[in-house]
């Protein structure tokens, strides 16, 4: 392994102008169309003699044996002896998995069918009380697709702070709310202090059986029916689906509702043609596989500490704060899964932001920063408004135009107009925003995690570095710990 690793050093290294000066149809190798989404990765410094080294990983790594294993519902969560089976949810994983997932399905689809027909009562809104990815998947789907066609008003609460609750019920009448509680195991503190915050609106607000406007999306039913839901009206999604990758689960429970069942199902379709290219494609035609070659070049060969993400497109703008939990909880490991040091960086830090506004706030780094940092733009073809048509036209334009400065610089003899270049992008460009290509464009960041973690020998479904800080948040809300005497000295300040 240390021979490939040290290969991967020794690779001379061209610029980008260099690479397509040296291939008239590198724009074709470096592409590919998936589920109507179009990969343009031509201007990374991915070359055949790249691919060659990560190729030779791959194989050392015995990543297909990993990716079977993926699929067929086998144990690919080593610490906590799980599997990981979201791929079953959109029909991809073992026989078992997808019946047990379909069954679960139906059950969400029967609940819908119910509060459609009322019998829960008159329900216009949604209250989606969740945190992490019992959050961030739902808020981006609602975000992103249900802009101009959702059948009822839906809000996501994730923060604990009281404002969030508070903003999010504004509008919204008691007795017209379904309160959608969200927990893998139903203990999480921020959910469930949210959720009783929203029980005593409801009671305020002159419901006088607020538990039967509440449903409860969770991993554990047991826990939720003890804590007084119907059982009824408890979701249940299985263990070994982890919790941002759980969207496809009755986590999406609001989306399903929101945007309607149809959409929800074109969303798991989406996905699913993902997971086939996936399971199926050459190494060299995989483009989850190709961009991790590309994401470990820039961490291991480069030294790129940050990936940056710009969704030029304002439906995406919940982009990048979910891919820096799909990316950095999965993937910040500082050991292999089989817990010896890794000895080498894992992920990067995944940041970024939206469209021109980030042109004007951060790209000055980006141009000319001594930061080396790889760029993502994704964007789609058809517009998402009714506007002039030049106001889409302007954004695309921006984007192309990013990429292809990053790439070309300029130079001048004034240092301070001195653009380098030789900065790297990728480019995903969407056909259509829709709940197809956007489940496709999720599961593809998915099985790039994946082969990334595969790549380094990490395990990217385990996220135990969350839980110090739990731990010791609790210790203190109880009184107890003991901290250092800064932390003392705050928790006295704020009188806790």
């Amino acid at each position: 392994m240390t021979d490939i690793w040290a290969d991967l050093d020794a690779l001379p290294r061209p610029s980008l102008t260099d690479l397509f000066d040296a291939d008239a149809d590198r724009v074709a190798a470096w592409s590919a169309d998936i589920a109507g989404l179009h990969f343009d990765w031509s201007k990374t410094h991915l070359d055949a003699q790249v691919v060659d080294v990560f190729t030779r990983l791959a194989e050392a790594q015995d990543f297909d044996a990993h990716r079977d294993a993926l699929f067929a519902g086998s144990v690919v969560n080593p610490t906590e002896g799980r599997a990981a089976t979201h791929v079953a949810e959109r029909g991809e994983g073992g026989v078992d998995d997808v019946r047990q997932a379909k069954a679960l399905h139906a059950r969400m689809r029967a609940l819908i069918d119910a509060i459609e027909g009322e019998a829960l009562g008159p329900v216009r809104h949604i209250l989606h009380i969740g945190i992490g990815g019992s959050a961030l998947g739902p808020d981006l789907l609602i975000d992103a697709l249900g802009r101009d066609d959702r059948r009822y008003d839906v809000a996501i609460v994730s923060n604990v702070d009281g404002c969030a609750l508070e903003e999010a019920v504004k509008g919204f009448h008691p007795k017209e709310t379904l309160i959608a509680i969200a927990s893998k195991t139903f203990t999480t503190t921020e959910t469930l202090l949210n959720a009783g915050s929203a029980l005593e609106w409801l009671r305020e607000g002159g419901v006088e059986d607020p538990y039967g406007q509440v449903i409860a999306l969770t991993a554990a039913p047991d826990k939720a029916i003890e804590w007084g839901v119907d059982e009824t009206r408890v979701l249940p999604f299985a263990e070994s689906v982890g919790g941002r990758y759980s969207l496809w689960s009755s986590i999406g429970f609001p989306a399903a509702i929101g945007l309607g069942w149809d959409a929800f199902e074109a969303m798991l379709e989406g996905a699913a043609e993902m997971d086939r290219h996936f399971r199926l494609a050459d190494w060299a035609e995989n483009m989850p596989l190709r961009a991790a070659f590309a994401d470990l070049y820039y961490t291991q060969a480069r030294g790129c500490e940050t990936r940056a993400v710009f969704a030029y497109d304002e439906r995406l703008r919940l982009l990048p704060a979910y891919l820096q939990q799909l990316e950095m909880e999965s993937n910040g490991k500082r050991v292999t899964a089989d817990g010896k040091p890794l000895g080498r960086v894992s992920a990067p830090i995944t940041w970024g932001g939206v469209g021109t506004d980030a042109q004007h706030a951060v790209f000055q780094l980006l141009h000319q920063g001594t930061h080396l940092v790889p760029v993502e733009f994704v964007a789609a073809i058809e517009p998402g408004d009714a506007l002039d048509e030049e106001h889409h036209r302007q954004l695309l334009t921006n984007a192309f135009a990013q990429g292809a400065a990053l790439m070309a610089g300029r130079r001048s003899d004034d240092g301070a107009r001195n653009y380098p270049g030789d900065r790297p992008s990728a480019t995903i460009l969407m056909e259509t925003l829709d709940p197809r290509t956007l489940g496709a464009l999720i599961a593809f960041y998915e099985h790039r995690v994946f082969a990334n973690a595969v790549l380094l020998g990490i395990s990217p479904f385990d996220q135990f570095g969350v839980e110090l800080g739990k731990e010791m948040a609790k210790a203190a809300g109880a009184g107890g710990g003991d901290f250092d005497a800064s932390t003392e000295d705050l928790i006295r300040r704020a009188g806790l």
